[in-house]
């Protein structure tokens, strides 16, 4: 299931069987499958025109281990900076009991696929990347 309120989007991501690793822990590079993941349910729930974009950025803090019966995880996606080529999303990570398990920014630039370079945001990305803003432009 997928919602959109207030500032912040918030999606649903199962932990699946081969996710963990011998220790009984999902993989750090599990993690940043779960934000990927929440990523694309965020753009395919926005209502604009989604223009190529590639990561420049990952920056994940692993606050608490997740486990197999940890989920389903709940991922809340908020804009944080929103630049003239690129922005910033953060990712929150949930367990099934509340816990905070983890955050990670992603850095996205706009992207030519035809010239491979970087490109202006459109007025229609930036309202709405404004929607999702933690803080408001002001």
């Amino acid at each position: 299931m997928t919602e959109q309120g207030g500032n912040e989007f918030s999606c649903t991501i199962e932990v699946r069987w081969a996710d963990s690793d011998r220790l009984g822990h999902v993989n750090n590079t599990k993690f940043i499958e779960y934000m990927q993941e929440a990523r694309i349910k965020f753009f395919r729930s926005a209502t604009f025109e989604h223009l190529p974009v590639v990561v420049r950025k990952s920056d994940v803090e692993f606050l608490r281990p997740v486990k197999d019966e940890s989920g389903p995880l709940t991922v809340t996606i908020t804009a944080v900076r929103l630049g003239t080529t690129s922005y910033t999303l953060r990712h929150t990570v949930v367990d099934v009991h509340g816990n905070v398990c983890g955050t990670g920014d992603v850095v996205l630039v706009g992207f030519d696929p035809a010239t491979d370079t970087a490109r202006a945001l459109t007025a229609d990305e930036r309202r709405m990347l404004g929607q999702y803003l933690a803080v408001p432009v002001g």
